[in-house]
């Protein structure tokens, strides 16, 4: 399992009967949490001092009981700086999991580009699906060109205020408001490469036209016509998932079958998860897959 164990604004605290608790930055919060089906006693006294705990409602969605819980605040991961906000969904603008993944792709660019082959601001990457921008910032701190896509407007614009907070701004990156698939089909047509690609596909969601995704059936074929606007010599591949049926040994599968036969190089998949301080163990967050290209 890949963890990311390298926060220090945030944190699991413990986890019980559904839920998580959590640290971000100075505020604690209780949030459901479908991997936790165990039922351990709390013992922490933090599970009753929260500032924020999220209610589902049994007629569906949720709302937020707080506690001197702000609007909005920030957290930091290195040199990246995140605006969180409580949303009516139980989320808070931000996967703390995915930062093992951002570590391992900043890692490859900055190898890149200290290689000698690439300056800084020539390696291309492509982030679809890509929310608040999480990989987008931590691309761009590396040193690469970013083009982001995500139907929601509005996420597209917290990206940008997380860019900014960063002090990233005047990095080379793209904003784009688009339905991922039909972008990427748009690129095939002009011609347009990318030296690398990042998607953390939705199980389920509509583009900014009413587009259907259903990931069982859409992830598949997505893979292979992206691997159209790859380079000749691509740097790596990411792929995130939260659908319990997309396990990392077929993530593998699919990256095998769809990057692997045309450019080679190896994959590598396996489930992400974040550190719980009180028991030691490993919360498990989903899966990724990873494809490098070997030298």
């Amino acid at each position: 399992m890949w963890i990311a164990n390298n926060w220090k604004d945030y944190e699991v605290i413990d986890t019980s009967d559904g839920e998580k608790l959590e640290r971000w930055g100075d505020y604690i919060l209780r949030r459901p949490d479908p991997q936790v089906i165990w039922n351990t006693e709390k013992t922490n006294p933090l599970w009753k001092k929260y500032n924020g705990h999220y209610h589902r409602s049994k007629s569906g969605g949720g709302e937020w009981e707080g506690r001197n819980l702000p609007e909005e605040w920030q957290i930091g991961y290195g040199d990246l700086r995140f605006n969180l906000k409580p949303f009516s969904f139980k989320h808070t603008g931000l996967f703390p999991e995915q930062a093992v993944n951002w570590d391992w792709f900043g890692n490859i660019i900055r190898r890149e580009i200290a290689s000698g082959k690439r300056k800084k601001g020539e390696i291309k990457v492509l982030n679809l699906f890509a929310y608040t921008g999480g990989a987008t910032l931590s691309a761009l701190n590396a040193g690469a060109m970013v083009t982001h896509v995500d139907a929601s407007k509005g996420m597209v614009g917290w990206a940008k205020e997380n860019a900014a907070a960063s002090a990233l701004s005047d990095r080379p990156v793209r904003w784009l408001v688009d339905d991922c698939v039909k972008f990427v089909e748009r690129e095939i047509r002009r011609g347009n490469k990318y030296d690398a690609i990042i998607m953390d596909p939705p199980s389920y969601g509509r583009g900014p036209k009413g587009e259907t995704w259903k990931i069982e059936e859409s992830i598949y074929p997505f893979i292979e016509l992206t691997t159209n606007i790859l380079s000749e010599s691509p740097l790596f591949f990411l792929i995130n998932s939260y659908t319990t049926g997309l396990q990392p040994a077929v993530l593998s599968y699919m990256m095998n079958m769809t990057i692997v036969s045309k450019f080679g190089g190896r994959v590598v998949s396996d489930e992400i998860g974040l550190p719980v301080k009180d028991t030691g163990l490993i919360l498990p967050c989903g899966a990724s897959g990873r494809w490098e290209r070997v030298l």
